[in-house]
This record gives structure tokens, sequence and C-alpha cells, in this order.
């Protein structure tokens, strides 16, 4: 129904940046949040930061200040552009949507496959 593409994941060094990109397609009506999560090995996924189709933002404490949710509607795509990265960042980033297909009636959510952020100190 919808697919889930993500880029960007690499390794760096400590103190660098990257940049993950998440491009929706398939049978989008509408997309009403558009989220990055992560899974470090061990550890349940956590909430790194959402972004509203209005706008409105929302990120985990460990990345305030350092990571910045965007998202471009008419591309139905969302980045996220982390700066500053330490060690502990390490782990699988997955994008995630919720919002409306052409297929299914009402709310649906869907994932990336993931991509891999490795921080090395």
């Amino acid at each position: 129904q919808v697919q889930l593409v993500e880029s960007g994941g690499g390794l760096v060094q400590a103190g660098g940046s990257l940049r993950l990109s998440c491009a929706a397609s398939g049978s989008i009506f509408s997309i009403n949040a558009m989220a990055w999560y992560r899974q470090a090995p061990g550890k349940q996924r956590e909430l790194v930061a959402a972004v509203t189709s209005g706008g409105n933002t929302n990120y985990a404490d460990s990345v305030k200040g350092r990571f910045t949710i965007s998202r471009d509607n008419a591309k139905n795509t969302v980045y996220l552009q982390m700066n500053s990265l330490k060690p502990e960042d390490t782990a699988v980033y997955y994008c995630n949507t919720v919002g409306r297909t052409t297929v299914v009636p009402g709310l649906s959510t869907h994932w990336g496959q993931g991509t891999q952020v490795t921080v090395s100190s």
C-alpha cells in the first residue's frame, strides 16, 4: 500500500553529522504525521522525532538541540538532520508514517526497512 524508502545512514565520527531521508510512495491519500524512531541493540525502539502535516515537531529529550526533523509535503518526504552525533546515537533508524491510504479506510501506520547509523568515538 505505502512504501517508505530510507537513505542517508552510515558511519561517522563523534561530533559529526548525517542527514536521513525517507520518501513515501504508493496508495497515499494523506499523511498526518511522519516520524523517526531508532532501536539500539538490546533496547526497545524509541521515538526520536516527529512532525505533523502542519509542521509541529516533537523530539526526544536526548536529541533536542542536536537533531532537526523536517518534511516536504509535496514530495511526501521526511528528513532528519543529525548534528553533534554521539556514540549513544548508534542505532537502526526507522521512518514511520501515520495517515490515510486510498485502499483501506481509517488511519494506518507504515514503517521503513531501517537504516544503520553508527557513531564511532
